[in-house]
């Protein structure tokens, strides 16, 4: 059992600093979007998580790592996750980083509305009351009669029902796909759309600050991803799922530090109500014995 729990401990110690990885990515990229084109920062993200992707895995599996029994899954998820992409980029250029990572934290929930809709999967009544309470945050956050409601809340809330999507597919994929196969072409997927849309948007970054963020941005979801793919070789999903919420205050954090931006009371309240509705569903997945989706990659 020593050895076991250790090993856990690892894969939760993993899924933690993933997400640190993940949130300090959210606030560069609120950084730069003030000043740079989203698709050229989106191109760059992407590019460098290719390289760096290629380099790392290429010389231990070479053209081993080309091989997928499903290509056409594979373009659907690098779309798919394209897609959260912009739309996470989008968002951060009007939302500060910590509510958005709170409404975008909201996947799990959502997933278990599309498995009772389209899995016709029968849902236990605490399940629908935590799907409530997460619904019930994400309007503590946003509060639709606000003069700070418009239309850039609806990104996140789009977000949410894309990366569902993504994740059902991911979790379909991870049954015969090798995992680091899957991140390999998600990478240069996301490069090639990125690069078709480049001509039309590309401008040249103002100077070295600003190039040195577009690479920490690559650096930071390179190994966040591979932070990941350790911490879920390590333990099960449904244990990891409750720590993934801690990317809610790493994002609350960095937006301190660097925008100088603390939520208000009621945005609090309802971050805490989303992140402990979520937390709460991976711990009922526990005893269920059943298989959770992760929240939204970066």
């Amino acid at each position: 059992m020593i050895p076991h729990t250790a090993h856990t401990l690892h894969g939760i110690g993993f899924a933690v600093l993933a997400t640190a990885c993940f949130a300090t990515l959210d606030t560069t990229t609120r950084h730069v979007s003030a000043g740079l084109s989203v698709l050229v920062a989106l191109w760059f993200r992407y590019a460098i998580q290719a390289v760096i992707t290629t380099i790392v895995v290429w010389p231990g599996r070479g053209r081993d790592i080309l091989r997928t029994q499903h290509p056409r899954f594979q373009l659907a998820r690098g779309l798919l996750l394209f897609t959260c992409s912009i739309l996470a980029f989008l968002s951060l250029k009007y939302m500060p980083v910590g509510e958005f990572t709170a409404i975008s934290m909201l996947s799990p929930l959502v997933i278990t509305l599309l498995a009772a809709w389209m899995l016709k999967e029968k849902i236990r009544p605490l399940r629908w009351v935590l799907v409530l309470g997460g619904f019930v945050g994400t309007m503590i956050i946003i509060r639709p009669s606000s003069q700070h409601f418009d239309w850039t809340v609806l990104l996140p809330l789009i977000l949410v029902g894309t990366n569902s999507g993504f994740q059902l597919l991911t979790s379909k994929m991870a049954k015969t796909e090798d995992a680091i196969t899957t991140h390999f072409y998600t990478g240069w997927i996301g490069t090639a759309f990125a690069t078709l849309l480049l001509p039309f948007v590309w401008e040249m970054p103002r100077d070295w600050t600003v190039w040195l963020q577009l690479f920490l941005m690559g650096l930071l979801a390179s190994i966040g991803h591979f932070l990941l793919i350790l911490a879920y070789s390590r333990a099960p999903a449904a244990t990891l799922t409750p720590y993934m919420y801690s990317q809610i205050a790493f994002a609350v954090l960095g937006g301190w530090v660097v925008f100088n931006h603390l939520p208000d009371q009621w945005t609090f309240v309802g971050m805490g109500l989303v992140a402990l509705c979520g937390a709460l569903g991976a711990w009922l997945t526990v005893r269920e014995n059943r298989i959770t989706i992760q929240p939204r990659e970066s």
